[in-house]
């Protein structure tokens, strides 16, 4: 087994890195389009506009994504 704290000065650890699902960050109906498999078509960005507004931006991302 390899010590985690190998190449790093005595007695650090490396840094963990940061973990991000991408609910958190901003989102844009295309970008939603896209995520279902839509092509971002005017009536489908409309669509996940509208879904976004209702739901909020981050349960409509999680209930896009797998």
């Amino acid at each position: 087994m390899t010590d985690r704290t190998e190449g790093q000065p005595e007695g650090r650890r490396p840094e963990r890195p940061t973990l991000r699902t991408g609910s958190e960050t901003p989102v844009d109906p295309e970008d939603l389009a896209m995520a279902k498999g839509q092509d971002p078509t005017p009536e489908n960005v409309e669509r996940q506009r509208r879904r976004i507004e209702e739901k909020g931006a981050r349960r409509a991302t999680d209930e896009a994504t797998p």
